[in-house]
């Protein structure tokens, strides 16, 4: 049985340059190392660091033939090219099967099946439901019934069968097969990553069940109540000495000196995380790495002594998820936290850690949402003085909390997931419509983007070489990206004789279509 495991060719975000786009995912390497230990003939095909469009990827699996097709996607954004792959396999051999996977299909399952050329779904954690489905598809008698954890169509029908326990022990998993993927190709940019980066995780899951967010929904734990599946949050964690074991393989053999934790939430255990900065200490591997943390999280940990250990074991860049300014906002959002702990979380990162980057993301476009009310999330960011603030626009997409009510309410003014970017508003709230949405996305991301912000030269002489290195990589882009509006400014002038604003949308590589 010859198995692909695809990440399809796509567009790339127009806040970073396209090469810091393209970082490990890490569903390949840990899907193709489960399939290797049971003898399956798997090869993982990511085609962003490799620049492999479509043309090219379409010979390559004519030349391959393969008996099956994974195709990982998990951004609902990006999964017309989930979609697109399957139209392409089946038009190359209809007797490929095609699976897809990920945040998007798991959640969105029987409509995908409906309409597209996909013949499973993998549903939630995939290693085991992947590896039971391709050997039973090895088998003349192939009854899926009994596979837990997938959805598929029999006779026009979809079946979608019993939700597949989560792995308790995630220790027992292999090593992620870094040796089949361009290891060489990720992390390269000259500032962001240079000398070399790759993303990691040590946890999956999460303690938090926010309405907007599908991660944790993904790494559930799924249970039949009342002949419907309901999903409870979960997170389990490596232990600490696994992740240090595929740290240092990531350090010593694949040089990669800078490390993305990808996990939801990284601070949950405070157990765990001293225990991790002792042994990450221990071995002096001279390691930046960043994590997406919660700032109550941090407040615990520093009022036990174990945020400066976390420090000092290379932390440099915290990415803080505080998405609005008030508490009652935030409990709109189905979010637990509270605005005080922000404010003391980012005053105690400036004051005592200023080596580290201090990064928050905001979300925008709730629905009673109003000029005064966004002006407030901008004050708030200046007020916590984050160095690297984001505004997305609030996006319902499927399997969400929020999705479901706009759905049932008739919020959604945009059905194409093309556009489920973060950037672009999908819905209008009570005051603001799409088009004034979108206006109020482009001045915030305007507002921290400028000459202004350029001629802060503070993170130049910064103690933290991340940060220098940041302030340098972001400069750099903020000068390409204000270069372009300009030109694209004169041309619609010029074109229409009007003045509009300029939002970016998702960017389209120069070998997409090759």
């Amino acid at each position: 049985m010859r198995v692909i495991l695809l990440n399809p060719p796509r567009y790339f975000w127009p806040f970073l340059s396209e090469d810091d786009n393209y970082m490990l995912p890490q569903a390949l390497p840990c899907l193709a190392a489960v399939l290797r230990d049971h003898n399956i003939d798997v090869k993982p095909i990511d085609c962003l660091p490799i620049k492999l469009g479509w043309k090219s990827l379409k010979k390559l699996i004519e030349r391959k033939r393969p008996d099956v097709v994974g195709v990982c996607v998990s951004e609902t954004m990006w999964s017309h090219e989930a979609i697109k792959a399957c139209k392409m396999v089946k038009e190359i051999d209809p007797e490929i099967i095609t699976v897809t996977g990920g945040a998007h299909f798991s959640n969105f399952a029987e409509e995908s099946l409906k309409n597209h050329p996909i013949d499973f779904i993998v549903i939630g954690e995939g290693e085991y439901t992947l590896l039971e489905l391709v050997k039973k598809l090895e088998k003349p008698n192939q009854n899926f019934k009994k596979i837990n954890g997938i959805a598929y169509k029999k006779e026009g029908k979809i079946i979608t069968t019993k939700p597949r326990p989560l792995i308790e022990n995630l220790d027992e998993l292999p090593i992620p097969a870094y040796d089949l993927m361009p290891m060489d190709k990720y992390g390269k940019t000259r500032y962001l990553y240079s000398p070399g980066g790759a993303t990691i995780h040590h946890s999956r899951g999460c303690v938090f069940s926010c309405d907007f967010c599908l991660w944790w929904r993904q790494m559930s734990q799924r249970k039949i109540v009342n002949r419907e599946v309901v999903c409870y949050p979960k997170w389990r964690t490596k232990s600490v000495e696994r992740t240090i074991e595929e740290i240092e393989l990531l350090h010593h053999k694949y040089k990669k000196r800078y490390l993305e934790f990808v996990d939801g939430t990284w601070n949950v255990n405070q157990k765990w995380n001293k225990s991790f900065a002792d042994s990450l200490i221990e071995r002096n591997l001279d390691l930046c790495w960043f994590a997406f943390m919660r700032a109550d999280f941090i407040l615990r940990d520093e009022r036990a002594g174990i945020f400066k250990k976390i420090v000092d074991s290379g932390l440099s860049r915290v990415i803080i998820g505080v998405e609005r300014a008030f508490d009652d906002e935030l409990n709109m959002l189905g979010k637990r936290g509270y605005s005080v702990d922000t404010k003391k979380c980012f005053h105690l990162l400036r004051k005592k850690y200023p080596q580290g980057l201090r990064q928050a993301t905001f979300m925008i476009n709730l629905r009673n949402e109003t000029e005064w009310s966004i002006l407030e999330q901008l004050k708030y960011a200046k007020e916590i003085r984050a160095d690297y603030p984001i505004f997305f626009s609030l996006t319902p997409v499927p399997g969400t909390s929020i999705w479901k009510k706009a759905r049932k309410n008739g919020w959604i003014e945009v059905e194409n997931f093309r556009q489920y970017d973060w950037i672009t508003p999908v819905m209008s709230s009570e005051y603001l419509s799409r088009d004034e949405m979108s206006y109020w996305i482009f001045f915030l991301q305007n507002y921290f983007l400028g000459i202004r912000w350029l001629m802060n030269l503070n993170y130049l002489f910064s103690p933290g070489k991340y940060k220098r290195m940041w302030y340098k990589w972001r400069g750099n882009l903020s000068l390409k990206i204000m270069l372009d509006r300009y030109k694209k400014f004169f041309r619609q002038f010029i074109q229409k004789g009007c003045t509009k604003f300029i939002i970016e949308r998702l960017v389209k590589p120069k070998w997409y279509d090759r």
